[in-house]
C-alpha cells in the first residue's frame, strides 16, 4: 500500500488553477522528487501535503490516514525550506531540541535524541554555536536535524540547497541521501535542478503547468523522455522535427513521429552496425571536466550537440568537420 497517496488534488489562486486534479503516490522509505520549472506547481503540491495550504478538491493520505483537513502539526511531517528559519538567539543544541520541548518530552530523552541528530548531520562540536557562527551548509544541516529529531512520518524538502554554492550543495545532497536511507524516511524533495533530482531520487515526477507530464526512475526519465517538453527540460537533448532529422542524417527515412530527441552522449566516433553515419562542422568546443561538448551544424545547417569523454586524444578544432555515428535506438520519438 502507498505510504503517501494523493488523489484528484486541485488548487487555485485568484481563479487560476495551479494544480490540475493530480494523482500520485509514494512508497514508505522512498525518496521522491517533484521536478519542474518555476511556477509549475511543485511547491504548491508540497505545501498542500504539509498542510500549509488547503486544496479545493482531492484527498491527501499519509500512512492510511486522511490528513487533507488536518492542521500541519497533526500530520506528522517535517519540512525544510530554502530559508533556514533558525532561531538566531538559540544555539545549535537549542534549535534542534525546540520541537521536542514543545512535545514536553523528558530531559534525558531529549538529550539522547538531539545527540544522535547532531552526530547524524556531522555537527559534533558545534552544539553551543549560534547560527551566525555557522556556514550556510552548517545552518541547513541544523534545519534538517531540527525537522528529523521529531521523527516525522514524511520529510518535505522545498529547494533546501538552492542558495548554497555548487560544491557545498553536492556534499549536502550526498549527506541528505545517506541520512534518508539510514532512517528509511519517506522524503519528498522539490527542485528545479535536474542533476540534484538524478543524484538523490528513487523516483521522479516532472510537473509542468500544474500537470504531471512524466514519472519514473531517474534513469527511465533521462533515457526515455516522453514529450518534447521533458526532453527540452531535463538536459542538453537534441530535439529535432522529422525534417531536421532527415537533414542531419543526410538521408530520407520513413520517420513515423513529428519530433525526436537524441542525447548528446549518444553520438560515437566509432561506426555503429546498422546505425547512422553523419558529419557536422564544429562551431564551438567546451571542456566540461572529463566531458568535451561540441556544438556542430550539418550541411543543411541543422545545429546539434555531441558530447564525448575527454581522453586527451582528440585534436578537433572549431571549423573542422567531425564524422559521427549514431545507433538507431538512440533516436527517441516524442509525443
Amino acid at each position: 500500500m502507498s505510504f503517501v497517496k494523493i488523489e484528484n488534488l486541485e488548487k487555485s489562486f485568484q481563479n487560476e488553477t495551479v494544480l490540475h486534479h493530480l494523482t500520485l503516490s509514494f512508497n514508505e522509505g522512498e525518496f521522491v522528487t517533484l521536478l519542474g520549472p518555476s511556477g509549475c506547481g511543485k511547491s504548491t503540491l508540497l505545501r498542500a501535503i504539509a498542510g500549509l495550504i488547503t486544496p479545493e478538491d482531492g484527498v491527501i493520505q499519509i500512512d492510511g490516514k486522511n490528513v487533507t483537513r488536518l492542521k500541519p502539526k497533526d500530520r506528522q511531517v517535517g519540512m525544510v525550506f530554502q530559508a533556514y528559519a533558525l532561531f538566531p538567539n538559540m544555539t545549535v543544541q537549542e534549535n534542534i531540541e525546540f520541537g521536542l520541548k514543545m512535545k514536553k518530552l523528558d530531559k534525558e530523552t531529549i538529550k539522547q535524541k538531539v545527540a544522535r541528530m547532531i552526530e547524524l548531520v556531522e555537527l559534533t562540536g558545534k552544539e553551543a554555536s549560534y547560527p551566525r557562527e555557522l556556514s550556510g551548509g552548517q545552518q541547513q544541516r541544523v534545519a534538517l536535524a531540527r525537522s528529523l529529531v521529531t521523527e516525522p512520518k514524511v520529510l518535505l524538502l522545498d529547494e533546501p540547497l538552492s542558495a548554497l554554492d555548487a560544491q557545498i550543495r553536492k556534499n549536502l545532497q550526498k549527506q541528505i541521501r545517506k541520512i534518508q536511507q539510514e532512517l528509511n524516511m519517506t522524503t519528498i524533495l522539490v527542485t528545479h535542478d535536474q542533476e540534484e533530482a538524478w543524484a538523490v531520487s528513487d523516483y521522479v515526477y516532472i510537473l509542468n503547468e500544474g500537470h504531471i507530464v512524466q514519472s519514473g526512475t531517474p534513469s527511465e526519465i533521462y533515457t526515455q523522455p516522453a514529450t518534447e517538453f521533458v526532453a527540452n527540460f531535463i538536459g542538453n537533448y537534441n530535439v529535432l522535427n522529422s525534417r531536421q532529422l532527415s537533414q542531419l542524417l543526410g538521408k530520407e527515412e520513413s520517420f513515423t513521429h513529428d519530433v525526436y530527441a537524441i542525447r548528446p552522449e549518444a553520438f560515437s566516433v566509432e561506426p555503429v552496425p546498422g546505425g547512422f553515419e553523419l558529419s557536422g562542422q564544429i562551431s564551438d568546443i567546451m571542456m566540461l571536466g572529463n566531458i568535451t561538448r561540441y556544438e556542430l551544424f550539418s550541411a543543411d545547417n541543422v545545429r546539434f550537440t555531441a558530447e564525448q569523454i575527454n581522453k586527451g586524444e582528440d585534436n578537433s578544432q572549431v571549423g573542422q568537420f567531425k564524422k559521427l555515428y549514431l545507433n538507431r535506438k538512440d533516436v527517441i520519438p516524442l509525443s
